[in-house]
C-alpha cells in the first residue's frame, strides 16, 4: 500500500469548495519540519534503563522519514517503516513539534487537548477516591536525593542540575524534578505527627525532567507532563489497598476511555521502581506487538514516624502512582493506521467533523445554515463537534485531513441533503463505502441518538480490535527455548516463572526481553517454572519493550 498523500494547499483556489463529494484526492503538503529519530534524540551520558528501552523499530534514525518543506508531506506506511509512520502522524495530525532544546517537544493544541481529556477524567476519579490536588516545587535540594541511595542509583544519570542562580554559584546544587518522592517525604515529615494526620492523600499535575539519551515524542522526552499521587498510611495493609485501588482506576481508564486493553500486574523484583517495596503496572501492546508501560503504582515502604492510637511510635507507609503524556503515544501506536491517527471518541478533542459541500453560489447559504444547525444540535447534546467551512480547500482534502487527525465521525451535508432534511455520516474506523451511511435525518432527537450510538460503536470497535490483536500476539510457553522462539517472532511470551533474579537477567541479556509483569489474572492449576522446572505459583509476561 502506498503512502497517504493529500492535495497541496498551493493548488487550491477559493472556488475549491465547489468540487463534488466524490472527488477524493490523496495528495497533501504541509510546510512542517520533519520529525526524525535523529532530530528527536539527546546526547548525554545516560545509560537508558531497559524497562524504557526503545524498540528497534523506533530507533532507526538512519532511515529518516523523507519529510521536507516544499515536498509532498506523506504518511509512511506502518509496515514499511514504523518509526517514520509514528513521527509522520505526530507531525501531520499537529500533535507536537520540536522544542529548541534537543530532546524536548512542544505539545500543540490538538495534542494537548487529548492530554486535557485524560486529565479531566482522572481528576474526577482521584477526587472521588479521596485525593486532593496540590503542588510541590520543581527545584529539589541535591541533599534530598543523596539521602536516599535508591534514588541516587535510579536517577543520578538522568538528573538535570542547577548550579548558578541570580548570577552566583549556589551553595547547594538543585535538582530539576525527576520525580517528587524525596521532597514529598520531606514535607510529609513536617505534616504527619499523629494517627490523626493519616491517611494523607495528595496528587499533583506537573512537569518532570529526566536527561535521557534517546527520546521519542510522547514516548520519552527530556521533559514530560504527568500526574503523581502520593499517599501516607498507618499500616502496610492500608497502603496496599490504596495501591490496588489506583491500579484499578488506571486500568478502567485504559479500557473504558482509551480503548487500550492493558494487562495489569506486579513488576518483578528486578523491575521494581527504585526505592519501592512493590510496583504494580499496566502494560499495553502496540500495533507492532511491542509492549509499552503506560503507568505504574508503587508501595514505597516506611517513611516518617508518627504516634499511633496507643501512643506508640510507628512508621508511615507510603504509596506513589503516576500516569504521563506517554499515554498519548500509546493511543497513537495502539489505534493508528496508514491513514493517520485514530482516536477513541471518549478522548477525541473533536468527535464529529461537519463538512458542508456545495457547487453553486446560491447553494452556499442553505448548506452552511444546515451545517450550523446540525452543529448546534450536537453541541447541545454534549457532543464535541466542529464545522470545517473553509473555502480554500476541497471536500476531498478535508475528508483526508480530518481522517488523519483521527476524528471518529464525519458528517457531510450537500444541497440534496438539505432538500431531503438528511445527512451522510462516515466512520473513521471503517474506511470507504462500508463505513458510510446515507439519509440520516437531521431531526434533532433522531440525529443525536444516531450519533451517540455510532460514537459508542466506534469506542467499542477500537477496544475489541485491540483485544483481538493483543490476544493473537501472546504465546503460552513452557520452556526457555519456547520463550526465546516467541520473543524472536516479536510476540509476548507467557509462562510459569519462579526462577532467580540472576536467571531473569539472563533472559534479558540473551533475548532482550524483560518480565513486563506477573498478571493479576492467573491461570489455575499446578505449574512448573519454564526456566528451572521447579514449582511455580505464577505466570509472567515477557516481551521486548519501548
Amino acid at each position: 500500500m502506498g503512502a497517504l498523500r493529500l492535495p497541496s494547499l498551493t493548488s487550491l483556489s477559493s472556488a475549491a469548495a465547489a468540487v463534488p463529494r466524490h472527488h477524493l484526492c490523496r495528495q497533501f503538503r504541509l510546510p512542517l519540519r520533519p520529525l526524525s529519530a535523529a532530530n528527536f534524540s539527546v546526547q548525554s551520558g545516560t545509560v537508558e534503563k531497559e524497562v524504557a528501552a526503545l524498540a528497534p523499530e523506533l530507533e532507526q534514525s538512519s532511515q529518516k522519514p523523507k519529510l521536507q518543506q516544499d515536498k509532498d508531506r506523506v504518511i509512511t506506511p506502518r509496515s514499511q517503516d514504523f518509526n517514520a509512520w509514528y513521527l509522520d502522524i505526530i507531525a501531520n495530525a499537529e500533535l507536537a513539534d520540536y522544542g529548541p532544546v534537543r530532546g524536548t517537544m512542544v505539545i500543540r493544541p490538538y495534542g494537548y487537548a487529548i492530554w486535557e481529556a485524560i486529565q479531566e477524567y482522572l481528576n474526577v476519579k482521584f477526587k472521588e477516591t479521596g485525593h486532593s490536588n496540590m503542588y510541590f516545587p520543581q527545584f529539589i535540594p541535591y541533599s534530598f536525593i543523596e539521602k536516599e541511595a535508591s534514588h541516587v542509583e535510579g536517577f543520578s544519570p538522568e538528573l538535570a542540575l542547577v548550579t548558578i542562580g541570580g548570577g552566583k554559584e549556589l551553595e547547594e546544587k538543585l535538582v530539576v524534578r525527576p520525580t517528587s518522592e524525596t521532597i514529598v517525604n520531606h514535607m510529609f515529615t513536617q505534616w504527619i505527627h499523629s494517627y490523626r494526620d493519616l491517611p494523607l492523600m495528595i496528587n499533583q499535575w506537573a512537569n518532570v525532567t529526566r536527561w535521557e539519551m534517546r527520546t521519542k515524542p510522547f514516548v520519552r522526552t527530556l521533559e514530560f507532563l504527568w500526574q503523581e499521587g502520593h499517599t501516607a498510611h498507618a499500616t502496610p495493609e492500608e497502603a496496599e489497598k490504596e495501591a490496588l485501588q489506583m491500579i484499578d482506576v488506571y486500568t478502567k481508564f485504559a479500557f473504558e476511555q482509551a480503548a487500550i486493553p492493558v494487562i495489569a500486574g506486579r513488576k518483578s523484583k528486578v523491575e521494581t521502581f527504585a526505592g519501592a517495596s512493590r510496583t504494580y503496572t499496566i502494560e499495553a501492546m502496540m500495533v507492532i506487538g511491542r509492549p509499552c508501560r503506560l503507568e505504574q503504582v508503587t508501595t514505597l515502604g516506611r517513611i516518617s514516624p508518627f504516634t499511633d492510637e496507643n501512643g506508640q511510635r510507628q512508621h508511615v507507609w507510603q504509596t506513589s502512582w503516576a500516569i504521563s503524556t506517554r499515554f498519548v503515544g500509546g493511543i497513537i501506536m495502539t489505534h493508528g493506521d496508514d491513514a493517520g491517527l485514530m482516536l477513541p471518541p471518549n478522548l477525541a478533542p473533536v468527535q464529529v467533523i461537519v463538512v458542508p459541500i456545495w457547487k453553486k453560489a446560491d447553494e452556499r447559504t442553505g448548506v452552511l445554515d444546515a451545517a450550523s444547525s446540525v452543529k448546534q444540535t450536537l453541541q447541545a447534546a454534549g457532543i464535541k463537534v466542529k464545522i470545517d467551512d473553509s473555502e480554500q480547500r476541497t471536500p476531498g482534502w478535508k475528508f483526508n485531513f480530518w481522517e488523519m487527525k483521527g476524528v471518529p465521525l464525519r458528517i457531510e451535508i450537500g444541497p440534496r441533503d438539505v432538500s431531503n432534511g438528511s445527512v451522510v455520516i462516515s466512520r473513521r474506523d471503517i474506511p470507504g463505502k462500508q463505513g458510510k451511511v446515507f439519509g440520516i435525518s437531521m431531526e434533532s432527537s433522531t440525529l443525536v441518538a444516531y450519533i451517540k450510538g455510532k460514537l459508542d460503536e466506534v469506542q467499542s470497535s477500537l477496544l475489541e480490535r485491540a483485544i483481538s490483536f493483543r490476544d493473537s500476539n501472546i504465546v503460552d510457553v513452557c520452556s526457555y527455548s519456547e520463550l526465546k522462539e516467541a520473543i524472536a517472532q516479536g510476540k509476548w511470551a507467557r509462562g510459569p516463572w519462579s526462577a532467580s533474579d540472576e536467571e531473569e537477567l539472563k533472559v534479558k541479556e540473551e533475548t532482550g526481553a524483560t518480565i513486563r509483569c506477573f498478571p493479576f489474572e492467573q491461570p489455575q492449576g499446578t505449574k512448573k517454572c519454564l526456566m528451572t522446572g521447579n514449582p511455580a505459583d505464577e505466570v509472567a509476561l515477557f516481551a521486548k519493550s519501548y
